[in-house]
């Protein structure tokens, strides 16, 4: 996960949730984490398919995001997706141009990849 500065200009690291293997705790999780930052949006990432494609990926991400946004619409808090297709790949040429490899990059791959996806996000929206 990743969060950005008041003014949504900046984009930061958060961490990372594990799935639990129970959808509804992992949720739960999210929306706790959405709380504790005091976002007014949750942007999500669409795992398109390399064509632009929706494929059963993306149709599973679609599904949480109706989910999520059941639990967060009444706290004022939006849910966005945006297409997620190279964020792994820039937040790896990221955390190894910063000297990161190996194990220490892949310890933080996921919060990077969340970070580039959310400066996507504000870059554009």
């Amino acid at each position: 996960m990743a969060f950005s500065d008041s003014g949504r200009s900046i984009a930061s690291p958060w961490g990372t949730i594990e799935r639990s293997g129970d959808a509804a705790k992992d949720r739960s999780a999210v929306v706790h984490a959405v709380r504790e930052v005091e976002a007014s949006t949750l942007v999500v990432g669409l795992p398109l398919s390399l064509s632009g494609e929706v494929g059963p990926a993306a149709r599973a991400a679609l599904q949480e995001v109706s989910e999520l946004r059941a639990l967060l619409d009444p706290l004022g808090i939006s849910v966005e997706t945006v297409d997620e297709r190279f964020t792994t790949v820039e937040a790896r040429r990221s955390l190894r141009a910063s000297g990161r490899t190996g194990k220490a990059a892949r310890k933080v791959i996921d919060s990077a990849a969340a970070m580039v996806l959310l400066q996507a996000w504000l870059d554009h929206g």
